[in-house]
């Protein structure tokens, strides 16, 4: 995936969930997952069996803007989301 796809792949946010005790125990709440539309179906049913709620939303998802300095060739990349105006832009 380059700067690019990964800009505009589709976007999750997971909030409220019991918190890790470092113990092998299962979760007790999963709390809420919200996907952006595009998440393959076998995922969002993975998701709901481990105990998550399962939310589609637009939002709450921030921006994104990328530069990337290839390391052998020293080639920089730049990239920015498809949803919302912004560039990637470097000097």
């Amino acid at each position: 995936m380059n700067l690019q796809e990964a800009g505009d792949a589709p976007r999750i946010q997971h909030e409220g969930s019991t918190e890790p005790t470092g113990q092998a125990t299962a979760m007790t709440d999963g709390g809420e997952v919200n996907l952006e539309t595009g998440f393959p179906y076998e995922t969002v049913r993975a998701l709901m069996r481990k105990g998550h709620r399962i939310v589609f939303a637009d939002g709450p998802y921030g921006g994104y803007q990328a530069i990337m300095r290839d390391p052998e060739t020293g080639v920089y990349y730049g990239a920015a989301e498809s949803r919302k105006d912004g560039q990637a832009a470097g000097y």
